[in-house]
């Protein structure tokens, strides 16, 4: 059918007496795979199963959370695309102005802790009907966790959510059995063997034998070494192969995280991704306002899920896991070809990717019969040696896919991973990419220059990244092209000193680079990094390790990166200054400010455009 009922008069044009499901969602409802409420809805609607969807409810008002009344076999919640807290405040804590997940960008249609808000406002209207949360806020959160907005540890969101299970990861093959569990009349508390699911009970009896024991809730917040014993337990059971069960307790409860599921077949991705979406937002959503997250997917594909890249302030790993799962060459070149019919396409396509791009396939090959290393990371900041580099396959996609009619450009815009580019021993991706797959500019991240930060980012050493911009720059003179490389870079990551990030500053003034939008780090659940942020010990060292938390102090750090903006000047001269680097104040030319009194004169570039690196010259 088309889009899934959102209101009751769709419902019953289907012919639908009672909905097997009612789904809350804290977006609007766009009918899209790179939506994971779209994903979970069409596959149950595959296996037979009625879902309705309720998006973006008035948390105040009863009436849309009985819309479609008494579901026959649950209520399903997901907060939404992305962590609600995330979505509303910056690092600095301020109100965002726009959510790209809701009509117009309007701000202000999903609560604060939406998970928490809407599974309560069910449990209130529907007490004895069973509740079941997923998707990222509930994923991250399914467990003890630090929480930046509140700056302390809260329990497990199942607990103050009141929801009766919580599914985390992936959700395609969980979800199904536990639609199965239900149809079958099995009762809420019984569907405890289910992975990828976290469930609660008072009774002893019923946890796994072979389970691990995490420090509790109550030892966590007495002792931030106890954080850190919970993050690895929670970290080095993240793989479906050789993850065991974890047991939480609390005072009059234990909390229980199954182990996760196993990887899906490059059968049952293609399934999933085959399924009939719409690839659009629903008319009566649309009709209210265009919803600005669909732009940059609508023309993009999905090819793979799962990261091994180890970059610690990324929460990947603990909700995809490090397992890559890809689709066959003839999955993503039929989406293509569907997507060429659209009356809106213009022959370009977004992307092909996924969480990195240009992995396609598992870091080795023991990977899909053993699982993961639980004590070494398969590339960060040093890579193993077991490490298959190849990037054959997908390059073969990107090649086909360009050839079909109608398509005028394929462009890979989701993350490339640089040092799995430089560790490819075949140069002919890297020559391809620059000649047919870049719009312009490509867009990379190494996030620092300074290795005592970049290690405690689990990301590759300075060193390998200028050999890459050196081959990329060579690359393109070679070609004829003139095309812009533009880093990510981040501030304020736990190991950055001021020291650091006048590190940091000296490169940018070296390349000729200004970024014109500056990242903070934003501790968000399920890193490593937040726990570096919360603890001040590296997790996989064990060692302390340095946090700039005051706000000043960040301040000096985001300002270095944009230092010759007359309005940091102040900030980067006092940075200077506590550093003892005056000698970076004056009129040479290594100089990053000149002295108080000076006219500083810095035109920035005009809007849109960067500063190309290397060569000092501002298109």
């Amino acid at each position: 059918m088309p889009f899934l009922p959102i209101t009751l008069e769709e419902m019953k044009e289907y012919g639908w007496e009672q909905p097997d499901f009612v789904y809350i969602i804290g977006d609007a409802y766009i009918d899209h795979p790179s939506f994971g409420p779209a994903i979970i809805s069409r596959v149950l609607e595959n296996f037979g199963y009625k879902v309705c969807i309720v998006s973006q409810p008035d948390i105040h008002d009863d009436k849309p959370f009985k819309l479609f009344g008494r579901p026959r076999l649950a209520f399903l919640v997901c907060a939404g695309n992305i962590d609600s807290m995330v979505d509303h405040y910056s690092v600095s804590k301020k109100r965002r102005k726009k959510d790209y997940y809701t009509p117009n960008g309007e701000m202000g249609k999903r609560p604060d802790r939406a998970l928490i808000r809407y599974c309560s406002k069910l449990k209130e209207l529907y007490p004895d009907v069973p509740v079941v949360c997923g998707g990222i806020e509930a994923s991250l959160r399914r467990l003890n966790h630090y929480d930046y907005w509140d700056d302390s540890v809260r329990r497990s969101v199942l607990l103050d959510s009141h929801a009766d299970l919580l599914l985390y990861g992936m959700g395609e093959k969980t979800i199904v059995q536990v639609a199965d569990a239900l149809d079958s009349g099995l009762d809420i508390k019984d569907i405890i063997y289910i992975r990828n699911s976290v469930w609660k009970t008072k009774d002893k009896d019923l946890l796994p034998e072979d389970a691990i024991w995490l420090p509790s809730y109550d030892e966590v917040l007495a002792d931030k070494m106890n954080y850190v014993k919970s993050f690895q337990m929670q970290y080095q059971n993240t793989d479906a192969f050789t993850g065991k069960a974890l047991i939480e307790p609390y005072k009059n409860v234990y909390v229980v995280q199954n182990p996760p599921e196993f990887p899906l077949s490059q059968e049952e991705m293609d399934a999933t991704y085959s399924l009939p979406y719409m690839r659009a937002c629903h008319p009566l959503i649309e009709a209210k306002g265009h919803v600005p997250a669909i732009d940059e997917v609508k023309f993009s594909v999905i090819s793979n899920r799962g990261c091994y890249g180890g970059c610690h302030f990324c929460a990947l790993t603990m909700h995809q896991g490090r397992i890559i799962q890809s689709r066959s060459k003839e999955s993503i070149l039929d989406e293509i070809k569907a997507i060429s019919k659209d009356k809106d396409f213009k022959g370009y396509i977004h992307d092909i990717g996924g969480p990195t791009a240009n992995f396609y396939r598992p870091a080795c090959g023991k990977q899909l019969k053993h699982g993961v290393c639980t004590t070494r990371e398969c590339i960060g900041y040093n890579p193993c040696k077991n490490l298959e580099v190849d990037h054959t396959e997908y390059l073969d996609i990107l090649k086909e896919a360009r050839k079909l009619p109608g398509i005028k450009k394929v462009f890979v815009r989701s993350g490339l991973r640089y040092d799995y580019i430089m560790y490819d021993k075949n140069p002919e991706f890297f020559e391809e990419l620059i000649k047919y797959h870049i719009s312009g500019q490509l867009k990379v991240a190494p996030e620092h220059v300074a290795d005592e930060v970049l290690v405690r980012m689990g990301k590759p050493s300075r060193g390998l990244y200028d050999e890459f911009v050196n081959r990329y720059e060579n690359l393109n003179h070679k070609f004829g092209m003139d095309q812009y490389l533009v880093p990510y870079l981040m501030s304020s990551h736990p190991g950055s000193t001021l020291n650091s990030a006048i590190e940091l500053a000296e490169y940018l003034r070296d390349s000729g680079h200004m970024p014109e939008q500056v990242q903070d780090f934003y501790p968000t659940p399920g890193t490593a990094s937040t726990c570096m942020y919360y603890t001040g010990i590296d997790p996989f060292r064990g060692d302390k390790v340095y946090v700039p938390k005051n706000p000043h102090e960040k301040a000096m750090q985001r300002a270095l990166m944009q230092y010759k903006l007359p309005q940091n000047y102040d900030l980067v001269y006092e940075a200077l200054t506590k550093a003892g680097r005056q000698d970076l104040i004056g009129f040479d030319k290594k100089c990053l400010i000149k002295p108080r009194g000076s006219k500083v004169g810095y035109i920035p570039p005009r809007k849109g455009r960067e500063t190309k690196t290397g060569n000092k010259k501002t298109k």
